[in-house]
């Protein structure tokens, strides 16, 4: 089965697109047009960008082979998170600390950016402050608290240290030893904020257009983008369809692998429980590199995510497993129902850092100059895609000193090729949840 009609399968019992109304759809392209920015995918990065590049005079066509919000932007855990998916130490090591530093105070203002958002076109997307990451023992404690105190010492970074004394105040879970509360983060319902990006998207004057697979991207002085039923000719084009450029740019998919990642929501709870379980309504993850997140949502359910698949095979009996990793972390919802479980895949980078650049970075043709891309979130985008967004709208305008502070990073292709990198993949993961169990 293709990565695409896996996904089909996966989304069809999401909690998000059970409790959102789509008020309206957007036309299948079926003419030929000129503009200034041609942007694939309709998810956060390609709508932030596409706002941004409206709100500085650009006329922007925007292309989504399914529908807005379809993949991984209107899917995911929800979970707002300063920083990055790797540490800081990576971005340390190829760009110094001073650029860490602002990589880092970009993913600040990446959270920030949501908050106007909503306020600016009126976004109502469940948001609630604050996330906890938390240490399943005394070892990764250890590692959180020794994080903690090198983020505050050199980035300036201030967070809450939880002791275990204090965790039941916290979580109402034996399983966690001690953690961290970080204020600044939060988390929300990820396709009414990605529905509401498309709305202001749209009341800009960007051109959406939905079931509209992209065929080929014609390089040139002018670019041309083909679909099956029209065209578009643009100046500049972002490509932000992470996994889902199904051979559109070749030399960008060895970069990327896509892994699964799954989430229930679980049955109405009472909500005098429900309040109980993670009293400040955090987002919550732990710190294993397998890990597990998770978040109560306003209508006293519990929504629980993990059991990531690195061969983009769907796991065997979804909602019972994962009502199970449930109950472990709350004993007290071992009688509770899963009512949806879906999934989807998330785009990751041999070293979890993100990867946006121009196509002519990748050793495509100088005729690629104006073609930019965004991937590699690696499973950390709710907010950064929105932060990428702004900067390649900052780019194309004439000011691409903060997007080059990305593009620098490096990146080195999955190893093994396009038939042995998966298996590889799922070996080395194998050997990681070894370490989270000690």
């Amino acid at each position: 089965m293709s990565l695409l009609s896996t996904d089909q399968q996966l989304t069809k019992h999401s909690y998000y697109a059970a409790t959102v109304q789509r008020d309206r759809s957007f036309p299948t392209l079926q003419s030929n047009l000129d503009c200034d920015v041609a942007v694939v995918g309709g998810g956060l990065a390609g709508l932030s960008a596409a706002i941004e590049l409206a709100d500085r005079g650009y006329s922007v066509v925007l292309l989504e082979a399914q529908q807005v919000g379809w993949g991984a932007s209107g899917r995911n855990g929800g979970q707002v998170i300063a920083g990055l998916a790797c540490d800081q130490g990576v971005i340390e090591a190829q760009l110094g600390l001073e650029a860490s530093r602002r990589t880092w105070d970009m993913t600040l203002e990446a959270i920030a950016l949501i908050g106007q958002r909503r306020e600016r076109f009126d976004i109502d997307c469940d948001w609630q402050s604050g996330y906890l990451s938390l240490a399943v023992s005394a070892r990764k404690a250890q590692a959180l608290r020794t994080w903690q105190a090198q983020m505050q010492r050199d980035y300036g970074y201030q967070t809450t240290w939880i002791t275990p004394q204090d965790m039941p105040r916290w979580i109402a879970s034996p399983r966690f030893h001690s953690g961290v509360h970080d204020p600044a983060g939060g988390h929300l319902h990820p396709l009414k904020y990605s529905l509401g990006l498309a709305r202001a998207a749209d009341s800009l004057g960007v051109q959406i257009f939905e079931n509209s697979p992209v065929t080929s991207l014609e390089p040139g002085a002018t670019a041309r983008l083909r679909t099956a039923q029209g065209s578009v000719r643009a100046s500049h084009v972002l490509l932000a369809g992470n996994v889902y450029l199904q051979g559109l740019a070749p030399m960008l998919e060895r970069r990327i692998m896509p892994v699964g990642t799954y989430i229930i929501a679980s049955e109405v709870l009472d909500p005098a429980l429900a309040a109980s379980l993670v009293p400040s309504k955090s987002a919550v993850c732990d710190t294993n590199f397998v890990l597990d997140y998770f978040r109560p949502t306003v209508d006293h359910r519990m929504l629980y995510g993990g059991r990531v698949s690195y061969s983009t095979a769907t796991p065997m009996n979804l909602a019972a497993s994962m009502q199970r990793r449930m109950a472990t972390t709350f004993p007290q919802l071992h009688a509770a129902k899963a009512e949806f479980a879906w999934g989807g895949f998330v785009d990751i980078s041999m070293n979890r850092a993100p990867d946006f650049g121009r196509l002519t970075d990748v050793g495509a043709s100088a005729e690629h100059a104006d073609v930019y891309y965004l991937q590699g979130f690696s499973g950390h985008g709710v907010a950064l895609t929105g932060l990428a967004g702004k900067l390649v709208a900052e780019a194309i305008a004439g000011n691409a000193e903060r997007f080059d502070t990305f593009a620098r990073i490096r990146h080195r292709p999955f190893p093994g090729g396009r038939l042995l990198r998966t298996p590889a993949l799922v070996a080395g993961m194998a050997y990681y949840r070894l370490r989270d169990m000690l």
